[in-house]
């Protein structure tokens, strides 16, 4: 079993990416027996105003897994990150076919992507239910319940009080041999994007240190 969430997290860990910030594209990952996103172009989106929806107070506060309504539809979350700064660190590939990837001399890979039209998977006004449907049309395979809560950076500037969006996790130990990995994602229901990012490693202690440098650097935009 536990070989089987290795390969299936390093499968994740294959696919995804994102970057600086990422262009949309919808998940491409077949599942015959899930509904099929709608594909976009990989472009940035144009920003729209939606009545009645304060994209600053949104952005100035933790976003729990319970708050994904706040957001304002159809508007993507995107992603930021200055990976390359950090020593070891390189760019693979950027905004190739709306994926960004790095990689790292101790042999570890970030990826992370941002997904548009993702309505068929969305549960409406619910997070945590999107996010597993999410993580089952990527692998049907995996078992929801070893999903857990996690965090990352949430819309804040460098001088600004820090503040968190929650996602859901599967982590993956190389105790029983194969890569150590980890996943972290969440489809927001409200503007139906999501945010996909994958950490894998030789073996846990370069992992460990690899996400630590990874969640440091990486910041998950709101819609403005």
């Amino acid at each position: 079993m536990a070989g089987n969430v290795r390969r299936r997290l390093a499968g994740f860990a294959a696919m995804g990416t994102a970057g600086v910030v990422l262009a949309a594209c919808s998940v491409n990952v077949p599942d015959p027996a899930a509904p099929k996103p709608s594909p976009s172009a990989s472009t940035l989106a144009t920003p729209t105003i939606t009545p009645g929806h304060d994209a600053a107070a949104v952005a100035a506060k933790d976003l729990p897994l319970s708050a994904g309504g706040t957001l304002a539809p159809g508007e993507p979350v995107t992603v930021s990150t200055r990976l390359e700064e950090v020593p070891g660190w390189s760019l693979v590939h950027s905004a190739l076919q709306g994926e960004v990837r790095y990689k790292k001399t101790d042999g570890c890979t970030f990826a992370a992507r941002v997904s548009v039209n993702q309505e068929p998977l969305v549960v409406t006004g619910d997070d945590v239910a999107s996010t597993k449907e999410l993580f089952h049309y990527l692998d049907a395979g995996i078992a929801l319940e070893n999903l857990k809560p996690s965090s990352l950076r949430w819309g804040q500037e460098a001088n600004q009080p820090q503040h968190s969006v929650e996602v859901l996790g599967l982590v993956s130990s190389a105790a029983s041999g194969g890569n150590a990995a980890v996943v972290l994602a969440r489809l927001f229901s409200a503007p139906a994007s999501s945010v996909y990012v994958s950490v894998a490693c030789p073996d846990d202690g370069t992992l460990a240190k690899a996400r630590t440098e990874v969640e440091a650097q990486l910041v998950v935009v709101p819609p403005s």
